[in-house]
This record gives structure tokens, sequence and C-alpha cells, in this order.
């Protein structure tokens, strides 16, 4: 019972015990790990603190930037990340931006903007949604576009269509 109760606790108070964990799951594991680690290494880009970059930057990958960029990043279907080095001065479209640095200018994302602590915007956000963290700064205007803009036409012509033959009928009695 001694050696049950030895073999017990190491696995339950202990989560890694050499002989066992290391020889049967780490042989799985590290044959797994590499592959799903040089997947993310080829979806995501990192642009280091010393890197300036000036001029139009497009992509079809995940991107960090902890350098400076002025002029214009389009990842219309990848996530943008400004790291906490990085100065942005430029207009943003992309799938989603993480703002953990500086950017000056508009940012344009379809599916989300997220401004963390210690993250700072001047200038207009457009997205669907919007979180600002405390502690982060924020200037401008926030659009929050719907995925659809079409239900929003749609609400606006239904709105526009009633109001439509009433406002022609107004400037004309007004001109006359």
């Amino acid at each position: 019972m001694w050696k049950r109760d030895e073999a017990v606790k190491p696995t339950n108070g202990q989560p890694a015990t050499p002989a066992p964990v290391v020889s049967t799951p780490s042989t799985s594991t590290s044959a797994a790990p590499q592959p799903e680690n040089r997947r993310i290494e080829r979806d995501m880009v990192n642009i280091g603190k010393s890197v300036v970059i000036k001029g139009e930057l497009n992509g079809s990958e995940d991107l960090t930037i902890e350098g400076q960029v002025e002029g214009k990043i389009e990842l219309k279907d990848h996530v943008l990340t400004i790291g906490p080095n990085g100065k942005i001065k430029a207009a943003v479209f992309a799938k989603a931006v993480i703002v953990l640095g500086e950017v000056n200018g508009n940012v344009n994302a379809s599916e989300k903007v997220d401004i963390r602590d210690g993250g700072s915007v001047d200038g207009d956000i457009i997205a669907p949604r919007v979180a600002i963290a405390e502690g982060a700064h924020f200037r401008g205007s926030v659009d929050m576009q719907r995925k659809g803009g079409q239900p929003v036409a749609k609400e606006t012509q239904k709105a526009a269509s009633p109001s439509a033959p009433q406002a022609p009928a107004q400037p004309q009695a007004a001109a006359h």
C-alpha cells in the first residue's frame, strides 16, 4: 500500500513525474507542438522595435508591430497587434486590431478593436465591437457598424421611403 500511495501522490500532488509523464507523452507532445509552432510562425509576423516603415503595409498574415509605421496598414482578413513599443501613424484596415502601444490615425476593423491598458488611439474607430480597457487612452469617434451593413441600409431606406414623399412636398411648398 505504501508503494501505491507513493505512486498516487506524485501524480496528484506533483503533476510532472519524470519517468511516466516524460517518456510517453513527451514523445507524442514533442512531435505535435513543433508543427503547430511552425504554423503559428508562418501565420504571424513580428516587426521589431528598431524597424521603421514608411508607406503602405499589406499582408495576408497576422501581424505584430513593435516598431514604427507611417502610412497605411491593410490586413483585411487578419489580426493586427500594436505592441507596447509600437508607434503607428497610419490609417489601419484589419479584421481585428489590438492596441497596446500608440496609434495616430483612423482604425477600421471588420470584427473588433481592443484598446488595452496602456494603449492609445487618436483617431476615429469603425468596428462592430469596440473594447477600451481602464487605463487606455482614446480620442476620436466610434462608429459601431453592424457586420451586415445592408440591414442598416434597409432600415434607413424604410424610414426614408415614407418621409421621401413628404420631404419633396415641403421644399416645393417652401419654394412657392
